[in-house]
């Protein structure tokens, strides 16, 4: 992305009301630039990938860093362990999920497979509670960790509780290619396995998100029904077939699902 060549026409000048606050809604674009492929970058680069101005990535990443959210080393600038207090404030916020692991750590032993929750975040699932068993995964999950809602059980899961109108909008948003060759990416037949979850109330992925991994689904839910989240088992395909994960996994998943469904208290 070229950077803008004045503050005027910054891009993140599309703000929604009044109450929108354009300094902070930069100061949140500066810090998703840094990931695991470029956890150290120069001022130049954080303007170009943010598509800010040098001035404007400048007087970010200084206050970031007086802050304690950035240290910088000569001409490069990284993130640094406080900036970690952000998202656990979410987890802390929500008890849920220190209510949920008890349940999913049983669930793992009683399985001997990995066991994950998550939410839905506008296209992706964010990874909010893991506990692993083993890698089984070359894609490095953790708590945090973002991965396409169409293609997996999980978001799946989710996107079978939206409205039909959310539905298609959302998948039509959704960066849809090939991960597989067993990756679904015509949206018609995509769209009716979702219908298909939304029917049976659980979904199983065999080896769309990467060759070699299935995972099975449930959702958790509200009080009144609503679907919040959603929890898995992940196997590898050498090891169980996804008939197998469907005959051996699901109803001790839907069980820990429906417990931590009750834990929720609204």
């Amino acid at each position: 992305m070229t950077p803008v060549p004045n503050d005027a026409t910054d891009p993140t000048d599309k703000k929604p009301g009044d109450s929108y606050v354009q300094s902070f809604a930069r100061g949140l674009a500066v810090v998703k630039v840094f990931n695991a492929t470029r956890p150290a970058q120069t001022l130049s680069e954080v303007a170009q990938a943010s598509g800010l101005t040098r001035a404007g990535a400048r007087r970010i990443l200084l206050t970031l860093e007086a802050l304690g959210y950035v240290r910088s080393e000569g001409r490069l600038f990284r993130l640094t362990p406080r900036i970690l207090d952000l998202g656990f404030s979410y987890l802390t916020s929500m008890p849920l999920w220190n209510l949920a692991e008890p349940f999913m750590e049983a669930l793992v032993q009683q399985v001997h497979e990995s066991s994950s929750a998550s939410v839905l975040d506008g296209d992706d699932i964010v990874y909010v509670l893991r506990v692993p068993v083993r890698k089984v995964m070359s894609i490095n999950l953790s708590i945090g960790s973002r991965l396409p809602a169409w293609c997996t059980s999980m978001g799946r899961v989710m996107l079978s509780a939206l409205p039909d109108d959310e539905l298609d909008a959302a998948l039509r948003r959704a960066d849809i290619r090939q991960h597989t060759r067993r990756t679904v990416t015509d949206i018609d037949t995509l769209r009716q396995r979702i219908l298909d979850v939304r029917a049976q109330g659980w979904a199983i992925v065999d080896q769309e998100l990467e060759e070699g991994m299935i995972s099975i689904a449930a959702p958790i839910r509200n009080r009144a029904g609503q679907v919040i989240a959603a929890m898995n088992v992940s196997g590898q395909a050498n090891r169980t077939s996804a008939a197998e994960m469907e005959a051996t996994f699901l109803a001790p998943l839907l069980a820990a699902a429906q417990k931590i469904s009750q834990m929720v208290v609204v």
